[in-house]
């Protein structure tokens, strides 16, 4: 999974990358499909059409994974797609280096 820093405005924004080709094969339409919230600084593309999820700060993303990790808890149904996708997004953000480190 990779991950990049990018400065914008002097701000840093992480960004979390979501690949394609996982099991829930997530892409834009995902995030439609399942009426999931979009990220609070919105989210963008690869080429290769992995997501990439916007973020200020880490806590940000901790608060989204959170979110989505509510979201699916509502679903009774484990086998859910809707509820595999978002815990792979959760998840996805809950390993980030950048992530982990911060949570210590």
């Amino acid at each position: 999974m990779a991950v990049k820093l990018l400065v914008l405005k002097n701000n840093i924004m992480l960004r979390i990358n979501i690949p394609s080709n996982g099991p829930s094969n997530i892409s834009f339409a995902t995030f439609d499909n399942y009426d999931f919230p979009k990220p609070p600084n919105g989210m963008d593309s690869e080429v290769n059409n992995d997501v990439i999820l916007l973020f200020d700060d880490e806590q940000e993303a901790v608060d989204y994974a959170r979110e989505l990790k509510r979201l699916a808890f509502e679903i009774d149904d484990e086998r859910s797609a809707q509820k595999k996708a978002a815990n792979e997004v959760a998840t996805a953000i809950e390993s980030d280096e950048f992530v982990r480190e911060y949570l210590g």
